[in-house]
């Protein structure tokens, strides 16, 4: 029914606002001031939305790659599932607030301390508890890594309570305006060293005599030993890098969010996901994977719904993973 002195077009009443009024649509004026109830699609908005999007995800994906060539290098090398790569990357951030705002450490300076200790960190996890389980079956080595997990993390619950805490940064607060996009400082540095970590590490693994070695332990350990490599410092090695590279993802967020003892948790799995889905052992798929997650969950956030973020890039792998199982970059065959 119309009511009194109104006029309904296309189901909608004249003065009444449409069900959906996003940021995309707008509402056409006629010639006398009057407003069409049909609204119109925002073409040079929608763009410009897209843009902030990708961008937004193109920032966030250096991270995510970060973790995922950590835990892809790990795993093609030594043969672990290393369970406590998420509690490496809260290390990495809690350890970035201790120099930061308990030492009072310069934050360009602190950066580079907190990766550090994030290296050692795996050296001591692959010489005190791997190095023991050389040769034990996959379940013994996994619960020693689970147990490992959980140890971190309530020390460092009990080391800086559960409350989570913020790092202040030498950024401005203002951002950096790029046409119709515009990205913080903060997250434009982390974006720049987190790409210069990942050329880094290619350059490691290709152009290097230990990445050499590490190459030669992946395709066949036993050959490679009897070559001359010694495993025990290749394992190491490996260990300590992917433990630096969670810890680096760490620090260069912690300033962005906020630091909590559980932060890893989420992080560990979107870890997984990324190396699963980059295809297990592929350095590459590892890089592009956590490119692709970030864009799934950036756009999922963006026209779905915030509170479906993690579920978007989930969603996407198991899609991929019923389609192709063995990844998309998936190592042709391996040898050990």
């Amino acid at each position: 029914m119309r009511g009194e002195g109104s006029t309904e077009v296309g189901g909608l009443r004249r003065g009444a606002q449409p069900a959906y009024a996003g940021p995309i649509f707008t509402h056409l004026r006629c010639a006398g001031g009057r407003e069409n109830a049909a609204p119109s699609f925002d073409l040079k908005r929608s763009v410009e939305q897209l843009l902030q999007h990708c961008l937004n995800a193109l920032i966030l994906g250096g991270t995510y790659a970060l973790l995922g060539i950590g835990l892809t290098l790990i795993f093609g090398i030594m043969r672990v599932v290393n369970f406590t790569h998420g509690e490496l990357y809260s290390f990495g951030a809690y350890a970035m607030y201790m120099w930061v705002m308990v030492s009072g450490v310069n934050f360009f300076v602190a950066l580079p301390l907190a990766i550090l200790l994030g290296v050692l960190l795996g050296a001591a996890i692959e010489f005190l508890l791997l190095r023991r389980l050389r040769g034990a079956d996959i379940d013994t080595t996994m619960l020693v890594m689970i147990g490992a997990w959980i140890a971190l993390q309530n020390i460092e619950q009990l080391s800086w309570s559960g409350v989570a805490k913020s790092i202040d940064s030498p950024f401005p607060a203002s951002p950096l305006v790029l046409g119709p996009v515009s990205v913080s400082w903060n997250r434009l540095f982390v974006f720049v060293v987190a790409l210069a970590l990942i050329a880094a590490t290619y350059a490691l693994i290709n152009r290097t005599k230990l990445g050499k070695a590490m190459r030669a332990t992946f395709q066949d350990r036993e050959t490679a030993a009897l070559m001359g490599v010694q495993i025990n410092s290749i394992y190491t090695a490996t260990f300590a890098l992917g433990s630096g590279l969670a810890a680096a993802a760490g620090a260069l967020l912690g300033p962005v969010f906020v630091v909590y003892p559980t932060m890893g948790d989420l992080a560990s799995l979107k870890a997984f996901a990324i190396v699963i889905l980059g295809g297990l052992g592929s350095i590459p798929g590892a890089t592009i994977g956590g490119f692709i997650l970030a864009f799934m969950e950036e756009l999922g956030a963006g026209y779905v719904s915030s509170g479906y973020r993690d579920a978007m890039g989930f969603l996407l792998i198991i899609i991929i993973l019923l389609v192709k199982p063995t990844g998309l970059f998936a190592q042709k065959e391996r040898i050990g």
